[in-house]
């Protein structure tokens, strides 16, 4: 039995939760979202006890057990995009780079020739709180933010990917609470040996 799996969902005052069949719709005040499970797991809503409560009934076969833990969380993710939300809050060191959002898109400047654009999805919203960096001390800031945990996740990696964060000055795209290590540069020594 999945430790996670065993947890019940519960559900927000705010959250509606129905069932057809396989697929589970969860809407709150930030949004609808909707899924199919998985045949081999069941998903009970008991509307009384405001929980939801997802089983494995067959924990011998390996794929179901795999399945259990995994389908709660997917739903656990979805109670909660729609009641809070989901939030990824990155920055951009280097000098002179910026971002910008124009016409649904983000507009990067970040040492290429070129700027860099990336289309925003439908249903994720971005935050710009400071628009370019200030030398290599103070960093441009931006917050991604949607209900949808998995397209927020997937958005956010995309985004730093064009310009990962370099081990040496720590220039590039990061997430906020990200660690870069970094590496000593070469060491110059005057003078012969």
């Amino acid at each position: 039995m999945s430790r996670i799996g065993k947890k019940p969902i519960i559900i927000p005052q705010a959250v509606k939760v129905e069932q057809q069949g396989l697929c589970i719709k969860v809407s709150g005040p930030l949004g609808t979202m909707q899924m199919d499970c998985h045949p081999r797991i069941k998903v009970k809503i008991d509307s009384s006890a405001a929980k939801i409560l997802v089983e494995n009934e067959h924990p011998e076969i390996r794929e179901g057990r795999q399945l259990h833990g995994t389908m709660r969380a997917l739903i656990a993710n979805m109670v909660t995009g729609v009641s809070k939300g989901f939030e990824k809050k990155m920055e951009l060191y280097g000098t002179g780079y910026s971002v910008k959002e124009r016409g649904g898109k983000l507009i990067f400047q970040v040492g290429f020739c070129h700027p860099v654009e990336r289309v925003i999805p439908k249903g994720i919203r971005v935050n710009i709180d400071v628009d370019a960096t200030r030398g290599n001390e103070v960093p441009a800031r931006f917050t991604v933010l949607g209900i949808d945990k998995c397209l927020l996740g997937q958005f956010a990696a995309e985004i730093r990917k064009i310009r990962p964060p370099e081990p040496y000055k720590g220039k590039g795209i990061r997430y906020a609470d990200e660690y870069v290590r970094r590496k000593v540069g070469k060491a110059f020594t005057s003078g012969a040996a």
